[in-house]
């Protein structure tokens, strides 16, 4: 084959060739995003509605209806829309067929919203557009607390002094901080004192508008030089707003003060954070699509001690719910069990050929192979993640095929009396098309793969390409490579030479061990051919019996994992005020400690009502309507009984002891939620 002779005329540029494969292999991996899944790369656009104050049912008739009917006439390829409408905001997500332009359907969806925003009640705000996408699932969460800090300090620090900062680490999604008290200048009326002035809140409502007003002053030229001037139209301190004129009656004039007390509070609270039963503020990390979760939890954690220093001392910043560690051990895993793979497969060459030298050969091309897949995928934009990580690992039983195949060959015809080039021609000659043939036939096994939609599509493709790049690079290897290493490390006369070593006596008695396994076998099946008619009937009715075990098998699109975290969702009755929701949590937090041993809970942490800003609502994935709803997440330590065992048993307690709660259990772990596309359950009605 021309090939294997150019391998032989031509050695080290195949040596170096393989040198250069193993420099830069290390530069790739380490490059290329980590994960526990591929990027799922579903076109999904998501718009926020708001409109303060209105009841559900208005904003779903008069806002979200209007808007879903505009978008099918104006939005192309819109595989089917869904939405949802709370109280004063309405979230509709548009799913788009898998070969959209998202470019394209932005600009259509802002286009619309514009336009449609005059046919919309007065007042209502122009919508937040963002992509969602279902790998961008929670990684992190910071916790923030502090002895002698209020709620209020600490939504502010995480708003304006934390978020700002760890935004700046590739890959990182952080929206707006979940629960303490949103900083506001608050007016509070005094009815009595309104009524004794006669003044309505409507007068107080037309002072503030009419003088707290930003006006731009310009400059005045005097002289040689230009001074910026400001105008004296609103008040700089909040104080000030307490001097403000409401009317002047008779001789008198009243001001603010005297009806109202003006001070420094915060909006009413519609979202509560409490860990480990003390309230706090929340800060969610999300990663990019396409980023890695172990650089982005990396990136924040190696940020967090220049954050604190701009901070408080007394401020608490706590990780919580660090899934870059169950990313680390699924990966790890795989790439344990595949080394476990490729070891135990070196050991069986080198039991069953008897020649350290063949079994380098073979051992040198697997990795190789590996390795040249890994850069493949990298340069094709995908990931390490467990599907092309147990690809690779699927394939190291297929690689060997190839080189072994070869290296028995050359043997085969160097045992003949053919010369050293002559023998490794031909030999790798002869077996040039019927491997061929095999490579082939083993990657069209893979093919259907690519025909898959849907999530499916992006799970198990990059697993089907590790596959058939790695096979690929065997062939190749196994033509050039391995003739190579041939051609330097076989002998001409045997493998071994003078009195035979330990080792040459250990195969040798195992080679005669094995034979009289074979000779066995040969008696065994001469008696099962022999008695054909009683064995056939037997076997088959075998095969059969195994169906008997499919009432006890369950089925699942994924294996499930336990990452010893669960959210517990409660939902209180309807209209319930979230102080009475956060009392509730309280004591199902309560029965989860009594249900949990202490020294296996690591923290609880609670999420009660909705959250305030509309960004953090298109990323909740709970089913969130209102201040009666509430997560409850529960992280275990490290060595704890199994997770399941305990959302069995509270599922089975919880609805007996609280009977006017809904209580439901949502998905803690990456690879459920991303499976589940953002969604509670994996099926939505």
């Amino acid at each position: 084959m021309w090939i294997v002779r150019v391998a032989l005329d031509r050695p080290y540029t195949f040596v170096v060739l393989a040198l250069l494969i193993l420099i830069l292999s290390p530069v790739v991996i380490l490059r290329t995003p980590t994960d526990i899944f591929p990027n799922i790369n579903i076109p999904v656009i998501a718009v926020a509605w708001h409109y303060t104050g209105l009841n559900p049912e208005e904003v779903e008739g008069r806002l979200t209806s209007v808007y879903e009917r505009i978008l099918t006439t104006t939005v192309d390829n819109i595989e089917h829309i869904e939405s949802t409408t709370v109280n004063g905001e309405a979230i509709v997500k548009m799913f788009l067929q898998p070969t959209a332009s998202l470019d394209t359907a932005n600009a259509q969806v802002t286009a619309v919203s514009q336009t449609i925003l005059r046919q919309l009640p007065p007042g209502t705000l122009p919508p937040l557009i963002i992509n969602y996408s279902a790998s961008s699932v929670p990684i992190l969460q910071l916790g923030l607390s502090g002895k002698g800090l209020s709620e209020q300090q600490l939504n502010d620090m995480g708003q304006n002094f934390i978020r700002p900062q760890l935004v700046t680490v590739p890959g990182a999604v952080i929206p707006y901080p979940y629960g303490g008290k949103q900083r506001q200048v608050m007016i509070d009326l005094n009815p009595d004192l309104l009524q004794a002035k006669s003044q309505s809140p409507q007068d107080v409502l037309n002072a503030l508008i009419n003088q707290n007003l930003v006006l731009p002053g310009g400059t005045a030229k005097i002289d040689r030089f230009e001074y910026d001037v400001r105008v004296n139209s609103s008040p700089r301190t909040v104080a000030e707003l307490n001097d403000l004129p409401i009317k002047q009656v008779g001789t008198s004039t009243v001001y603010l003060r005297d009806v109202a007390n003006v001070r420094d509070g915060f909006a009413p609270q519609t979202n509560v954070v409490r860990q480990d039963g003390h309230r706090g503020v929340l800060l969610t990390i999300l990663k990019a699509g396409t980023a890695s979760t172990i650089s982005v939890v990396k990136g924040i954690r190696d940020l967090l001690p220049h954050v604190a220093q701009t901070l408080p001392p007394e401020l608490k910043m706590q990780p919580l719910a660090d899934q870059s560690i169950f990313v680390k051990a699924a990966v790890s895993g795989v790439i344990r069990e595949a080394l476990i793979a490729a070891c135990l497969t070196a050991l069986m060459i080198l039991l069953f050929l008897g020649s350290w030298r063949s079994t380098l050969i073979i051992a040198v091309s697997i990795p190789l192979s590996i390795l040249t897949s890994v850069i493949i995928l990298s340069f094709l934009g995908e990931t390490i993640n467990i599907m092309t990580l147990g690809g690779l690992a699927l394939a190291v039983g297929i690689l060997v095929d190839d080189a072994t195949v070869t290296i028995e060959n050359i043997e085969r015809f160097i045992e003949q009396g053919y010369r050293q080039r002559e023998a490794i021609l031909e030999g790798a000659a002869q077996i040039a098309v019927p491997a061929l043939v095999s490579t082939l036939c083993i990657c069209i096994v893979f093919l259907p793969m690519f025909f898959l939609a849907g999530v499916s599509k992006f799970l198990f493709v990059p697993l089907a390409e590790a596959v058939v790049f790695a096979m690929l690079a065997s062939y190749i290897l196994s033509r050039t490579l391995v003739p190579t290493l041939a051609m330097y490390l076989l002998r001409p006369n045997g493998h071994s030479s003078g009195r035979p070593g330990v080792w040459s006596r250990f195969q040798k008695a195992f080679g005669r061990g094995f034979e009289r396994l074979r000779l066995s076998y040969q008696i065994v099946l001469a008696k099962t051919v022999h008695r054909r008619a009683i064995f056939i009937p037997a076997f088959l009715l075998t095969c059969l019996s195994v169906f008997a075990l499919v009432p006890w098998l369950g089925q699942n699109f994924f294996p499930e994992s336990d990452n010893g975290q669960f959210i517990l969702h409660i939902r209180a009755q309807s209209g319930t005020r979230i102080e009475e929701t956060a009392r509730v949590c309280e004591v199902v937090e309560a029965s989860v400690r009594q249900q949990i041993p202490p020294q296996e809970v690591d923290n609880i942490l609670d999420n009660i009502g909705l959250p305030y800003s509309l960004i953090n609502y298109m990323h909740a994935t709970s089913g969130l309507i209102g201040a009666s709803d509430a997560d409850i997440l529960v992280s275990l330590r490290e060595k704890h009984h199994p997770t399941a065992n305990y959302v069995r048993e509270l599922h089975r307690r919880l609805p007996r002891n609280f009977p006017s709660v809904t209580f439901s259990f949502l998905p803690a772990d990456m690879v459920t939620q991303v499976l589940n596309f953002g969604l509670p359950a994996p099926i939505d009605i």
